[in-house]
């Protein structure tokens, strides 16, 4: 919730600062790519200290600069960015939670477990719902000070309840994540995770201010529309899981890369919404029907995106047991710098060509190429490691 909050926020919190619409897409993506890079440090961390430990001193890093936002606001491009540095903890904190939950399950519950602990990322529908309404009323700064109450309920429910899976930690050295890097299932999987899990995030925190531009829709009317939209993505990830445990992680992930492909494609063709009425854009009530039928486009593909999310979670377990942790750093990296790549490539097609539609063509080839790379390996992963594992592949 915390680390896509600058997404729904950006219209409020640049309004004074005369930014160009692509150096708004860049800033809402700094939280996704330092979410990104911070994973890997923060699995090492992990193994080293415990997962706990290091789960509480993520939250305490966010709270903090949530804390000094709320009581002093931002006031420059500069302040933005490092904002958005810090919110990158919050990203990372996949590498702790991933891990933490999936040493506890056995081979067979994978997918759904995997699914459940990402779904934390329904926090980002709490983010596109209520917090434009809370800045149209109290201020952006409101926003953090109330995001604040259920970080820090979180945080305690998470000192009391969360325990680490028994078992020896082996400490983890950057040599490993070389070591494993040189397996080309890791690759794999790390490109199909930039591909749906990238997609997921990017969308989330490119969104509501592409609603804002494409459709000049008000930014109450951005985020309840994103919320929705979101709301798929987050809710069917476990849904994901437990189907790719019953079909096999491969032939849903195949479904869903090809639903991908269709919405991306579709959308990128799509006409800009007629200009509103009023400065402050269309309301809810208000919206064109061009505006309803790319929500639809955007539900569709996000709800196949967070299902492929899950598949790719069934399937890392089954052939990384062992290397989880490794492993969960390496795709969660993967995955943030594709919500990086999404939301900037959004920017930048639009101030090079004056539309989005390059931005969604070519996210819509990543997708098909997912879809032949998973064509290409599926006859291996099923005679090798998956027939060995016991679990449906």
């Amino acid at each position: 919730m915390a680390w896509v909050a600058l997404g729904p926020l950006i219209v409020y919190i640049a309004h004074d600062m005369n930014l160009a619409v692509n150096e708004k897409f860049t800033l809402v993506a700094i939280p996704v790519l330092a979410g990104a890079l911070l994973r890997v440090p923060m699995g090492i961390l992990a193994d080293v200290i415990g997962a706990k430990r290091t789960g509480i001193i993520a939250q305490l890093v966010v709270i903090a600069a949530t804390v000094s936002v709320w009581q002093f606001g931002l006031h420059s491009k500069f302040a933005i960015e490092l904002f958005g540095l810090a919110l990158g903890v919050g990203g990372a904190s996949f590498a702790v939670a991933l891990p933490q939950a999936s040493r506890w399950y056995p081979p067979q519950y994978q997918g759904v477990v995997m699914g459940i602990a990402g779904a934390g990322n329904m926090g980002v529908v709490l983010d596109t719902l209520l917090a434009p309404t809370i800045a149209e009323h109290w201020g952006w700064q409101a926003v953090f000070g109330c995001l604040l109450l259920p970080m820090l309920m979180v945080l305690t429910y998470y000192i009391m309840a969360a325990k680490d899976a028994p078992g020896e930690r082996k400490p983890i050295s950057l040599k490993a994540y070389g070591a494993l890097l040189k397996d080309s299932d890791s690759r794999w999987f790390m490109f199909f995770y930039f591909i749906t899990f990238g997609g997921f995030v990017g969308l989330a925190n490119a969104l509501p201010l592409y609603f804002t531009v494409q459709y000049h829709v008000s930014g109450v009317a951005a985020g309840m529309l994103v919320a929705l939209i979101v709301a798929f993505g987050s809710g069917f990830r476990p849904v994901g899981g437990m189907i790719a445990d019953r079909i096999g992680g491969i032939r849903s992930l195949s479904i869903l890369f090809g639903v991908v492909v269709a919405a991306y494609l579709v959308i990128a063709f799509m006409p800009e919404g007629p200009t509103a009425p009023t400065q402050a854009g269309w309301s809810l009530t208000e919206l064109p029907r061009i505006a309803w039928t790319s929500v639809l486009l955007f539900s569709i593909g996000v709800l196949a995106l967070g299902m492929g999310n899950g598949a790719v979670f069934q399937l890392i377990p089954l052939r990384f047991r062992h290397e989880i942790g490794l492993m969960t750093g390496l795709v969660g990296c993967a995955g943030g710098v594709g919500g990086f790549f999404l939301a900037q490539t959004l920017g930048t097609a639009k101030g090079m060509t004056g539309s989005f539609g390059a931005g969604f063509l070519f996210f819509g080839v990543l997708a098909l190429l997912g879809f032949i790379g998973l064509a290409m390996v599926k006859v291996r992963w099923r005679t090798t490691w998956g027939a060995a594992s016991g679990a449906r592949v």
